[in-house]
């Protein structure tokens, strides 16, 4: 059925009785018809095919409406196909991301700022703890520790020439080797760096995971130090090593 370009609804009929329609009025008069019978004629003819027009009208109104809003569903479920495909395409880009560069998604820890500086000391005295071996307290004072942070940006993978204790030699890190133009040994230091170390290395040993019957005499062996300075100074050696047997 071919489309009606205009709404019907808003026709208005004609003025039959107008001059215009005189032909029309008189195909429809006869001896049984007269002017105003086919004035009316026209106008029932008229509100006929009005009423028709209006029907399909109506019917092709609505089919508009079904049309637009199937239309409208497709664009939205197109729409809605193009968003998840771009949100499945961003996450699987996060995810190889996240695959590639883990440490940039690593949560955050939710902590208080530190209130007190981080210990790094020597990566020798370090290893020397890992190993559960002994390491002068030097290296746990504060000049040790400066020292410590002066040469942190050595390449921990930097290998040198060392001689070892056979004679032989052999390469090895250089973060490993000790420096011993520096290093104080325990019977030299000052009382006051001594104090400076003893918590030092009570923290390296933690950090090393020693058990804690191994860090227990330590605190034991400050509380004396510290009341009885001239009698540790007499052999300190022996003093250092209670917590290393």
């Amino acid at each position: 059925m071919p489309r009606i370009p205009n709404n019907p609804n808003l026709s208005v009929c004609p003025d039959y009785t107008d001059p215009t329609f005189t032909n029309t009025r008189l195909q429809l008069t006869n001896e049984n018809i007269n002017k105003a019978q086919a004035i009316l004629l026209l106008k029932n003819i008229w509100q006929a095919d009005n009423d028709a027009a209006r029907a399909q009208w109506q019917l092709q109104v609505e089919e508009d409406t079904e049309h637009q809003q199937h239309q409208e569903r497709l664009n939205h479920e197109e729409q809605d196909r193009l968003e998840q495909e771009c949100l499945d395409e961003d996450e699987t880009a996060r995810k190889e991301d996240k695959k590639k560069n883990k440490f940039k998604y690593t949560p955050i820890p939710n902590l208080d700022v530190p209130m007190k500086p981080t210990i790094l000391p020597s990566p020798y005295a370090v290893c020397k703890l890992d190993k559960g071996d002994y390491v002068e307290l030097w290296y746990f004072t504060n000049v040790g520790l400066d020292d410590a942070k002066l040469k942190s940006s050595i390449n921990e993978d930097t290998m040198i020439m060392a001689t070892l204790a056979g004679g032989n030699t052999a390469w090895v890190s250089a973060t490993s080797m000790r420096n011993t133009s520096t290093v104080v040994d325990d019977q030299n230091l000052s009382f006051e760096d001594f104090c400076q170390a003893c918590p030092h290395i009570i923290s390296a040993m933690e950090d090393a995971s020693w058990p804690d019957n191994r860090r227990k005499d330590p605190y034991s062996f400050i509380k004396w130090s510290n009341g009885n300075a001239g009698t540790w100074w007499s052999n300190p050696p022996q003093a250092h090593m209670m917590y290393l047997a």
